[in-house]
């Protein structure tokens, strides 16, 4: 898969990584340095293009291009100009920085008919069924880190407003046929195909 890096991010960029081939054009939604948008393009997405908020993250992301095909856009990703919609659109960590439903409504729109939605997510524990899911992760967290390490990407952070059960209710109502995962890692996964 290229670069490793890993992180509980970058474990699964995998899930993106399927919906590569036959993409013509993708769009890493918070692209930070630019690792995912690399490893589409190595994957033979031909257009890739990476947009982030960070202006630090995307002169990184730009001086790691390694190959034509690879576009960086600083900005919002709720209003950065865009030329049409793309056959992957892919937003890692990001959408909990976003309003939630803004946010979804964005991606959707920026994906073209037929092509497909991936995201990976971060949400607030709020629940007894989320606390025991996240308790559950630690101990194989920590192993799985001490044995690979953890790629620290400098991206900024921040902590999840909405619940797990609010962001698949919300993905559910505006992404008719989402499927929604929860993951190891304290993350979930939302795939959504838009219709044709």
């Amino acid at each position: 898969m290229g670069e490793e890096r890993w992180n509980h991010n970058t474990h699964y960029h995998r899930l993106a990584l399927r919906h590569a081939p036959g993409a013509r054009t993708a769009l890493d939604v918070g692209c930070g340095e630019g690792l995912l948008t690399r490893r589409l393009r190595a994957a033979g997405v031909p257009s890739v293009t990476g947009v982030d908020a960070d202006a630090d993250q995307v002169a990184r992301a730009r001086a790691h291009a390694d190959s034509d095909g690879l576009h960086y856009l600083l900005g919002d990703a709720l209003d950065v100009p865009h030329d049409g919609r793309f056959d992957l659109v892919t937003c890692v960590a990001t959408l909990h920085h976003l309003d939630l439903r803004a946010g979804l409504r964005r991606l959707a729109s920026l994906t073209a008919p037929g092509g497909h939605l991936v995201v990976v997510g971060l949400a607030a524990v709020r629940t007894p069924a989320d606390a025991l899911l996240s308790v559950a992760a630690v101990p194989v967290a920590a192993v799985v880190d001490r044995a690979r390490g953890t790629w620290e990407h400098g991206s900024p952070v921040t902590d999840p407003r909405e619940a797990y059960g609010e962001v698949r209710d919300t993905a559910r109502a505006l992404l008719p046929g989402v499927r929604w995962r929860r993951h190891l890692y304290w993350r979930y996964s939302l795939t959504w195909r838009a219709p044709a």
